[in-house]
């Protein structure tokens, strides 16, 4: 190891995950990253000289933890050696969490896939000069953390100029998206032509937001997908850019299928979102020249709570993450009706304090579930409200803000499936409760 500090810093962090881990302090997914970059701010730029290859960011509103997952492990599929904060912690002391856990001394890594909170994007850049850039979508969301959409968007595009030669891998379906711009490096955009819906889900209102072209008029589209997303144009010339990667997409109640001109990819999670995510790795796994794709993707398991799917007490559970009105409306429409259905709302600072998303969100398909909703979190009481206001039963709400005990009394009820909708802190309690129950 040329660096003795870093060397150093490294046996520490080691050490000190170990004793959190023994003590059963936490999952250890920032703190031992806050002490690093204290001691040593230099961290993460020393840090990356290890790796070799591409440096792989990703970023955007929804959909990073999944994209960056499928990201990384078609990489190791492929021989490479991979740092990768997969667990979701994409603030700066998360990144140098992962780093510090991570990096062996004298070792080098093919690259490194790093999911970015898009308001440390700029921040998070200067320690890690990314090669790639993946940005996926930009939906309403935490407005009390991000403000409005173009604040988000400033944020990234911000980000953005830091490495002005950075390859953007960019939604082409989603105008906010396509409209940001590097100085030098390439631009390359994936979207989706055409969907077939299998699923036999019923299309549910979701919530839109008006774009304006650049000359100031609303924007048109000739084919609308979700939320803002879709094949959009204005009179006066400004339209969606052809993507380089143009799907055809296929959704089925389980998985999708994407087509890439003459090339099918089987992707193991439901849901239009998951589609666009993979489409979005596929893009920049064919850009950074990786062929071995196809048998990797039909591998892919979800990180906790990304369409996870496991078996809890012999009930077999999906769990699925909302934080927006976006993410959730889409999330909803391939609920299983005849699940029993757990949904935890809470408003702590990584959440957002601000539920008025709960109204935006496209609930009211859950007027059409067959069993009891049991409803938990903080901000229980507003999700009961909200689904009262569905048309759902209200003798059919079962509000139990504690979170363990409303586990317990959906695995009481339940005689087969269960769905579960956390919020992000609530993903997180629940990761803990697992290892107790």
């Amino acid at each position: 190891m040329r660096n003795l500090k870093l060397l150093i810093t490294l046996c520490l962090a080691k050490t000190a995950y170990k004793l959190i881990r023994l003590t059963n302090a936490g999952e250890g997914t920032s703190f031992i990253g806050s002490l690093v970059l204290k001691n040593y701010p230099d961290f993460l730029s020393d840090g990356v000289k290890s790796i070799r290859k591409e440096k792989i960011m990703v970023t955007g509103t929804n959909g990073k933890t999944t994209t960056s997952g499928i990201i990384s492990h078609i990489l190791r599929a492929n021989g490479r050696s991979v740092i990768a904060n997969s667990k979701g912690a994409n603030m700066i002391t998360g990144i140098a969490n992962t780093f510090a856990l991570s990096l062996e001394p004298d070792k080098y890594y093919d690259n490194c896939v790093i999911e970015s909170d898009e308001a440390y994007l700029a921040k998070t850049a200067k320690f890690i000069p990314a090669d790639c850039l993946v940005v996926t979508n930009l939906f309403r969301d935490q407005l009390d953390r991000y403000g409005e959409l173009d604040t988000t968007k400033q944020k990234i595009q911000n980000g953005i100029n830091v490495i002005p030669d950075v390859r953007l891998i960019l939604n082409a379906d989603d105008p906010l998206v396509a409209s940001l711009k590097n100085q030098s490096g390439e631009i390359v955009f994936y979207g989706i032509k055409n969907i077939v819906d299998n699923t036999g889900g019923k299309a549910m209102p979701a919530p839109e937001e008006i774009f304006n072209c650049p000359c100031g008029r609303a924007l048109k589209y000739s084919k609308k997908f979700y939320a803002q997303q879709g094949h959009y144009y204005c009179d006066c010339g400004f339209k969606r850019p052809q993507p380089e990667f143009e799907a055809e997409v296929t959704l089925e109640k389980n998985y999708s299928i994407i087509k890439l001109k003459d090339e099918e990819y089987k992707v193991p999670l439901v849901g239009l979102f998951n589609a666009y995510n993979a489409l979005a790795a596929i893009a920049l796994l064919k850009t950074a020249g990786i062929e071995n794709i196809k048998q990797p993707l039909i591998e892919f398991k979800t990180e906790f709570g990304r369409s996870e799917l496991r078996d809890v007490h012999g009930h077999k559970t999906l769990i699925q993450l909302i934080k927006n009105p976006a993410g959730a409306s889409e999330v909803i429409k391939s609920l299983n009706l005849e699940s029993n259905l757990l949904i935890i709302i809470n408003d702590n600072y990584a959440d957002g304090r601000d539920v008025s998303w709960l109204w935006d969100a496209g609930f009211e398909r859950i007027k059409d579930v067959q069993k009891p909703v049991v409803v938990s979190g903080s901000r229980a009481e507003d999700m009961a409200v909200r689904l009262k206001y569905t048309g759902f039963p209200k003798e059919k709400i079962i509000v139990i803000p504690d979170i363990k005990n409303a586990i317990d009394y959906t695995l009481t009820i339940s005689e087969n499936n269960i769905t579960i909708l956390p919020t992000y802190t609530a993903l997180l309690e629940l990761n803990k409760l697992w290892k107790k129950l």
